[in-house]
């Protein structure tokens, strides 16, 4: 029990070989994601792009937050766009549980609809913060970049070195209803669980 991690998907923490099985997770994930290249040297963002798109696969969404089956995804970026182009041609012509894909940008929450996913690209900290603040209660998977996305609220925070990673917040995803596969947990870089970043790599 190394890590002291209670959640059951995964247990106490990584043995030796589990390490090696979530490596490979990794690898088969990352393969599956971009079917290019998973190297943050080459693109990031076509990377981050193709895991925006495979979250919809890999992440459960409460009955409420999908009120039509024939909806497509609804993915907001708020504030200042990174992808461009990227993103529209990652998800163009796809689709995951039989929805397409809808890609909203705005600059100010109240401009966006109802979205299962948001990409938040502010880079202030305190329009972040907000934003955050007012998702905080509702069950919409959020997104970013900022080394503090967790902390202040965020579910999901990529991280980039040689490749492009990610921490999940467990605990505000399950404040919100969001189920979060363990084939996510055990490839990502750590969980936030129960207020303590537990380090799964």
């Amino acid at each position: 029990m190394r890590h002291g991690i209670q959640f059951p998907p995964i247990g106490a923490g990584l043995r030796r070989d589990s390490r090696r099985l979530a490596l490979r997770l990794l690898a088969l994930l990352l393969f599956a994601l971009t079917p290019d290249s998973a190297s943050a040297q080459e693109n990031p963002y076509r990377v981050k792009a193709a895991f925006l798109r495979n979250f919809a696969h890999y992440v459960g969404w409460p009955s409420q937050a999908l009120p039509d089956n024939g909806s497509p995804w609804c993915i907001g970026i708020l504030g200042p766009d990174p992808f461009g182009e990227i993103l529209d041609d990652t998800l163009r012509g796809r689709s995951e549980q039989g929805r397409g894909f809808r890609i909203v940008r705005a600059e100010r929450l109240a401009e966006l609809p109802l979205c299962q996913l948001v990409y938040i690209g502010y880079t202030e900290a305190s329009q972040r913060r907000q934003a955050l603040a007012e998702l905080r209660n509702k069950p919409v998977l959020t997104v970013g970049d900022a080394p503090e996305f967790l902390t202040e609220g965020g579910v999901i925070g990529f991280i980039v070195d040689e490749r492009v990673g990610m921490n999940i917040n467990l605990d505000q995803a399950r404040a919100v209803s969001l189920t979060i596969q363990t084939k996510m947990l055990e490839v990502s870089s750590g969980v936030l669980f129960n207020g303590a970043l537990r380090r799964m790599r």
